[in-house]
């Protein structure tokens, strides 16, 4: 448990993870310095994995603190003002690229019930994580009554009110000059995991919010790598192949590649994520790192390139998508991901088992959060409550 000593008080910083999936987000979560109070997921092969894997969320049990339940079940007012963090992906479906683009007519659109526990819980910070469709222009007119929803979570949607009535009602209170009690400054940003160092071409939405009372001057974590410094160090300096002790080869070079250096780091690779790994097709001691057969590339279904980031790993409507879920090798083939080798991709640490299905696996990794990301991003969130605290106490508030 992270602890800061502001003038001899001890202070903990607590989350609790709502629709924690496989564990991705929760995991980068307490790796930036926050204690779960509890982890919720409703599909039992998740919680399945998360119980397999409690230790690593710092946990000595794994029935005490990961339920398996809708959260629909769920009362958190015993939580209420006493937690830090609350945090999740819900669920996203409705908004997927992929999926049916049902949004607020499917039964699966679960963020009114994180406003809810958002209303009941109160914590000083939130971080929500979804598609990139979720910004897709059809479904502009529902984004903003998201974010209306977690604004003001106090303002609860009643039975009788169709979502747009509901919105009607926040709009009216978000433009009154009525005195606000309790609501959230909100961030949103479209990401690809990419800039930020994962092995992967990922975008995802993040909604991340502080509540009223909190002095935050939050801002999104600046980009740490690129395409052109990854390109740089391939056919400018050549530097990317002598790490990996190959041959660099004329024929692939990029002539329209700038020849100066750049303030940022290189994409990272597949094979920078993955190369340390033994064959899989022979004994190995890392988890998961199995060989699954079946793999086939044709038109519109190729696997991701060893010296680019991985294409999205995904998790599919019906099943595994193989084509994001496959691999070129240096010789043309192609083979599926492994397990580890797709969790590497995510940036999940080795010692993370997955005891479910290749299927089942792929399915838990393509839903989850990129673990460095998440991390990096509730980093940030951290150290801006750290400093809201600080202030507050050193301004004799203690309101905090």
């Amino acid at each position: 448990m992270t602890e800061f000593d502001l003038s001899g008080i001890v202070y903990y910083m607590n989350s609790i993870e709502i629709f924690a999936g496989g564990g991705g987000l929760a995991l980068g979560v307490k790796d930036a310095g926050f204690s779960h109070a509890s982890l919720i997921e409703w599909d039992t092969d998740s919680a399945k994995t998360l119980y397999h894997n409690y230790k690593n969320f710092g946990f000595d049990n794994e029935q005490q603190w990961i339920f398996n339940d809708d959260i629909r079940n769920i009362s958190f007012s015993e939580y209420s003002d006493k937690i830090d963090l609350l945090s999740g992906g819900p669920p996203c479906q409705p908004f997927s690229i992929g999926g049916k683009h049902k949004a607020y007519n499917d039964t699966r659109d679960m963020f009114p019930e994180a406003a809810r526990a958002l209303n009941e819980i109160r914590p000083k910070a939130f971080i929500f994580e979804n598609v990139r469709g979720l910004l897709r222009k059809n479904f502009a007119k529902y984004f903003g009554y998201i974010i209306l929803q977690l604004t003001y979570p106090e303002i609860q949607k009643k039975q009788d009110q169709t979502w747009l009535q509901h919105l009607e009602q926040l709009e009216k209170y978000h433009t009154s000059t009525n005195e606000k009690s309790i609501y959230y400054n909100i961030v949103f940003r479209l990401v690809n995991a990419a800039d930020y160092g994962i092995p992967q071409k990922r975008e995802r939405v993040f909604i991340v919010g502080f509540r009223n009372d909190i002095n935050g001057k939050w801002h999104f974590p600046e980009t740490t790598h690129s395409e052109e410094a990854l390109r740089y160090s391939k056919y400018v300096t050549k530097e990317y192949w002598k790490k990996h002790s190959l041959k660099y080869n004329k024929k692939t070079a990029d002539k329209n590649v700038a020849l100066f250096a750049f303030d940022k780091k290189p994409w990272v690779t597949v094979r920078d994520a993955i190369s340390d790994l033994s064959n899989p097709k022979n004994g190995n001691d890392y988890y998961n790192h199995k060989l699954q057969q079946g793999a086939k590339q044709y038109a519109g279904h190729t696997g991701s390139l060893l010296d680019e980031p991985s294409k999205t790993i995904k998790a599919g409507a019906h099943g595994v998508p193989g084509g994001e879920n496959m691999i070129v090798l240096d010789d043309g083939t192609v083979r599926y991901y492994t397990v580890r080798e797709a969790a590497r991709v995510q940036t999940f640490p080795d010692d993370y088992y997955f005891p479910c299905s290749w299927t089942e696996s792929m399915r838990q990794i393509g839903n989850a959060v990129p673990v460095k990301l998440a991390a990096l991003v509730a980093d940030s969130v951290k150290r801006t409550l750290y400093s809201s605290k600080r202030s507050n106490k050193n301004n004799g508030s203690d309101t905090f």
